[in-house]
């Protein structure tokens, strides 16, 4: 009590968070600064996945609903045009385009290895846009894989060198009363409290994000073969 006295810092003081933090070594705290930003950057992308995952079903199910509800998919595909909002629809719109460019010469219509290649190519077309796709979709998944499996040890690093000074100051104060060795301590523990505090959650998030996109892709996978399959029997139809 009089060693913290004397260096003008209460006991409370001396273990608050912000404390804590000034009072740390420049390694220890530029540790902390890491893993603070990665945290920060976890939740960012946490949200910002979470809230396009849900308005990219939404809109599937009511694209879906159009597209099978008997209506013309030439009308359709006119109204979603060359810039579709959402992954399905740009799905089918890579799907109509090439189908466009086939109607366009009737010889291909009519010639079996030649209607066989239009289809070929419009199958193609649909998972190319559904790699694309879910590649712009899977943007910043490896941050969060990333995070949730180094920030453990990037804040094991941080207590290693806090505990460190904390041995060093001891063998210059000689003194190892609980009132010296418990703020250097405190400081090196909340570097690895921060990187719990940013992998936890990031670990959570990728299983469950990882998830639904699984889920999404399938169902973009689903869809690109039911149109696949529907659009094979009309021009086999206009073949025939």
């Amino acid at each position: 009590m009089e060693i913290a006295a004397l260096a003008g810092v209460t006991p409370e003081a001396s273990m608050s968070v912000w404390s804590l933090f000034w009072r740390a070594d420049l390694i220890v705290k530029l540790v902390m600064l890491i893993l603070l930003g990665a945290s920060v950057w976890s939740w960012a992308i946490i949200f910002d996945k979470s809230l396009r995952l849900r308005s990219l079903r939404n809109q599937a199910s009511d694209f879906e609903e159009s597209f099978w509800s008997g209506g013309s998919l030439e009308d359709l595909y006119d109204r979603i045009g060359r810039d579709p909002g959402h992954p399905m629809a740009a799905v089918f719109a890579a799907a109509m385009e090439e189908l466009r460019r086939a109607m366009q010469r009737q010889d291909i219509i009519a010639d079996d290895r030649l209607r066989a290649g239009v289809q070929q190519r419009i199958n193609q077309a649909m998972h190319v846009s559904v790699d694309r796709e879910m590649d712009r979709l899977e943007r910043y998944m490896g941050f969060l894989a990333t995070v949730g499996s180094t920030a453990p040890f990037v804040g094991l690093f941080g207590t290693v060198w806090g505990i460190m000074n904390a041995f060093t100051a001891i063998a210059v104060a000689k003194d190892t009363s609980l009132t010296v060795v418990a703020p250097g301590i405190a400081e090196a523990l909340f570097a690895t409290a921060l990187g719990l505090l940013a992998a936890i959650p990031a670990v959570v998030a990728y299983n469950k994000l990882s998830s639904d996109l699984d889920r999404y892709g399938s169902r973009l996978e689903t869809f690109a073969a039911e149109f696949h399959s529907l659009l094979s029997r009309q021009l086999d139809e206009k073949g025939s």
